[in-house]
């Protein structure tokens, strides 16, 4: 017998060889029927795996996140099959699960993939899914693996087998299909409803701008039709909602391929819209006892070395910039922290003067490759709404839960209610990844999760997530749409302060090493703008919007008193604009609307008269002709109940 324990600490025996599936069963038939996926001892397993020692279970369905990861790597072999089958010759490399579907990566030769196709893929898919056939996962040694792709010509398998251990390669087969897997699949392809390709890419093997470029296929399936057709109605809504899409129209950014790829240049609505985001944050970082600082944007290669950022992000930065002077190397600034240690180092401070904390809206230079640049959300020159505070081990939880507070002050203002909190730790299996000693990550990661629990934040641990240098809490920010978005950065780093020296006087009068948070309730400025965007659909709260009401005279006989509604608005810095174009009221409206400005100020002879204005709120809601105070009074309650004062402890 065997000691199967469950998440809830139940222990319970099975003779040895028993499976997943028993162990589901054994809890309920309607358990059983809906797992698809297992995890033993911290193992993904297959549902039909014999277990044959004592162990951790956990039993995935489609509710859960690695349930869909099975789900949609065992749909990727199905529509593997599906290719070899109708492109006879072509050359599959590697099909993995992501966020949302899956993706696999083929060399196509002679043959070319595109829309017209994918018809005929997901029927033809979906005809092997009824079959009902069970993924069987075998060992299989080194050379039997070789021979396997070399009587395939297959030189991407190869070169990943070769790679591998002998002992550790195991293939899956499905019905008259066989692939290089490493396992977690659902028990069989009969779980699989409703396929659907997505789109076709190109992407270079392994990434690889130098090696050849393959062609992606994306797809999604899902376990009924009906939860197709709903993401397909969600991915017509993200269309629309596209930040890329709703930037041009309501003209706050654009690119240049003259500036270059990934460097956005932000249109004066944008430069408005992003100003008052920092005002706004700036403002409650100032109660919150912070000092802003400035760094430049680039530093000597040394800095980034000696930070540990060089060695880790050297291959996605700008390539060193050479001066005059031999040797003499800089690089654009990939991250502010080491500017930011250098700015504490400038002085010495005693117990009595921590917590320091610096704050910059500091502009950040990363080379992301071409093919993984998006809108605002992957650029190569990005703002950070970076602070790092300088503190002692005593004042380490207190000043972590006032920086929560203020990253949930930043969410809850912008109508970013639906959140959960990610405590990002080490990945115990690869400790090569990271830097600093075992004893500072323990703490650090304690001091992280015992911060989590004092603020009753819902969190998940996920190992493996950490920064190279320390431990983090992100706030995984869920839009309008469903998509979770990782936002609010908060890390713990004894690392740095190592690295650079960092020193105060204790009350001993002896020196010790500061704890150092990094900190950026935003992220980014781009990629947070691009958040709002979606998740707003462009209908930015009231506060934050760059025009805020348009003042549309009725005719021309009316555009003096218009003229006089706008100037009293500005006065009062509500930030309106005129139209005053010979076009009717009604197109004048329309093209309001599709600008997503929130108020509309009608007036006509009615208004001209008695003073007031006739009010029209985005979306058709009619306020009735009221007084300019008393619209002005609505703004101010609109703005006031959503831009709530920073409170804070400090």
């Amino acid at each position: 017998m065997i000691e199967i324990t469950l998440p809830d600490g139940t222990v319970k025996e099975f003779p040895k060889g028993s499976t997943p599936i028993d162990v589901a069963r054994s809890i309920s038939e309607g358990l059983a029927r809906n797992v698809i996926s297992a995890n033993f001892n911290g193992t993904t397993v297959e549902t039909v795996s014999p277990l044959n020692e004592n162990g951790s279970m956990t039993l995935h369905t489609w509710r859960d996140k690695e349930g869909k990861k099975a789900f949609w790597h065992s749909s990727s072999h199905v529509v593997a099959q599906t290719l070899e089958e109708m492109f006879p010759g072509i050359k599959l490399t590697i099909g993995p699960a992501i966020d949302n579907g899956f993706y696999y990566d083929v060399d196509f030769g002679e043959h070319t993939v595109s829309e017209k196709d994918f018809p005929a893929i997901e029927k033809r898919a979906l005809e092997i899914a009824r079959g009902k056939h069970e993924f069987k996962m075998r060992e299989v040694s080194k050379k039997d693996a070789l021979a396997f792709y070399q009587s395939q010509s297959n030189e991407y398998k190869i070169e990943l087998i070769e790679n591998l251990q002998d002992g550790d390669i195991t293939f899956c087969d499905h019905d008259t299909f066989t692939d290089l897997c490493r396992g977690g699949h659902i028990p069989n392809t009969g779980f699989i409803k409703a396929i659907k390709i997505l789109n076709v890419a190109g992407a270079y093997w392994r990434g690889n701008e130098n090696n050849p470029q393959l062609t992606r296929v994306y797809g999604i399936s899902f376990p009924k039709q009906k939860e197709l057709t709903e993401y397909l109605e969600l991915i017509e809504e993200a269309k629309k909602r596209d930040h890329r899409k709703l930037g041009k129209e309501l003209e706050l950014f654009t690119f240049s391929q003259k500036v270059g790829q990934g460097l956005p240049l932000w249109l004066p609505k944008g430069a408005a819209l992003r100003e008052r985001l920092e005002q706004f944050l700036k403002k409650a970082q100032k109660k919150a006892g912070y000092e802003m600082v400035i760094s430049p944007h680039i530093g000597q290669k040394e800095l980034y070395v000696t930070s540990g950022h060089y060695a880790k992000y050297g291959e996605d930065s700008f390539q060193p910039i050479h001066t005059p002077k031999e040797d003499e190397e800089f690089l654009l600034k990939p991250m502010n922290c080491p500017h930011h240690c250098e700015i504490y180092n400038s002085k010495p401070y005693s117990y009595r003067e921590l917590p320091k904390r610096f704050a910059e809206f500091g502009t950040v230079y990363r080379y992301e490759q071409s093919g993984e640049l998006h809108g605002l959300t992957r650029v190569r020159g990005f703002t950070q709404d970076d602070a790092h505070i300088f503190c002692t081990n005593d004042q380490l939880d207190q000043e972590f839960k006032n920086v929560i507070d203020l990253s949930l002050y930043v969410l809850t203002s912008l109508g970013l209610n639906n959140f959960t909190a990610q405590v990002s730790v080490r990945d115990p299996e690869n400790p090569e990844k990271y830097i600093g000693t075992v004893e500072n990550w323990e703490k650090a990661e304690q001091a992280i999760i015992n911060a989590a629990k004092e603020k009753d934040l819902e969190f998940v641990i996920e190992e493996g997530e950490a920064a190279f240098y320390g431990p983090k809490l992100d706030f995984m920010v869920k839009d309008a749409l469903g998509r979770n978005w990782q936002l609010g950065t908060i890390q713990v780093d004894y690392t740095l302060p190592e690295r650079f020296d960092l020193t105060y006087k204790g009350s001993d009068n002896e020196l010790h090493r500061p704890v150092m948070i990094h900190r950026a309730p935003f992220g980014s400025m781009e990629r947070f703008v691009a958040l709002l965007l979606e998740h707003t659909g462009g209908n930015f709260p009231l506060w934050l919007i760059p025009d805020q009401a348009i003042v549309l005279p009725v005719s021309e006989k009316h555009e003096k008193y218009a003229e006089k509604v706008l100037n009293s608005l500005e006065n009062h810095e509500i930030r309106a604009l005129l139209d005053n174009r010979n076009e009717t009221v009604g197109k004048k409206i329309r093209e309001a609307e599709l600008n997503k400005i929130p108020y509309m100020l009608i007036v006509g002879d009615k208004e001209q008269e008695e003073g007031t204005v006739s009010v029209r709120r985005h979306g058709g809601q009619d306020h009735g002709s009221i007084s300019l105070e008393a619209f002005k009074n609505l703004i101010e309650e609109e703005i006031n109940s959503t831009l709530k004062p920073f409170e804070t402890k400090v």
